[in-house]
C-alpha cells in the first residue's frame, strides 16, 4: 500500500523560508507527476507547482519566482522550497503523485499547515 508522508510545515514570519518535503512509502513505480497543492480556508484546493518525469516544472503565478519544486527519483520524494513567503501562502498544503502503469493512480498525502504571519 502506497502512503506519502509530508513533513517540513510550520510557522513562519512574511519574508521567511520554509521547505516542505513528500516522500512515497511502499512499492510504487514510474511516478509521472508529483504535485503540490494548497487550501486555505474557505477556498478551492489550487495547484502551486508540479514536476513531471522529464523534470518539467510549472508554477501558480502566485508563486513564481519564490517558490521551486524538484524531485529525488531515487528517494521517490518531492520538495517545495518556499522563499519570500507571504500571509496570502497560508494554508494547508498537499503532495500529489501520479504513478503506476498501465493504469496511472493518484495518490495524495495528508497535508502540512504552512501559517505566513505578518
Amino acid at each position: 500500500q502506497v502512503q506519502l508522508v509530508e513533513s517540513g510545515g510550520g510557522l513562519v514570519q512574511a519574508g521567511g523560508s520554509l521547505r516542505l518535503s513528500c516522500a512515497a512509502s511502499g512499492i510504487i513505480f514510474s511516478i509521472n507527476f508529483m504535485g503540490w497543492y494548497r487550501q486555505a480556508p474557505g477556498k478551492q484546493r489550487e495547484l502551486v507547482a508540479s514536476i513531471n518525469s522529464a523534470a518539467r516544472t510549472n508554477y501558480a503565478d502566485s508563486v513564481k519566482g519564490r517558490f521551486t519544486i524538484s524531485r529525488d527519483n531515487a528517494k521517490n520524494t518531492v520538495y517545495l522550497q518556499m522563499d519570500s513567503l507571504r500571509p496570502e501562502d497560508t494554508a494547508v498544503y498537499y503532495c500529489y503523485f501520479i504513478a503506476g502503469t498501465p493504469v496511472p493512480t493518484g495518490y495524495w498525502g495528508q497535508g502540512t499547515q504552512v501559517t505566513v504571519s505578518s
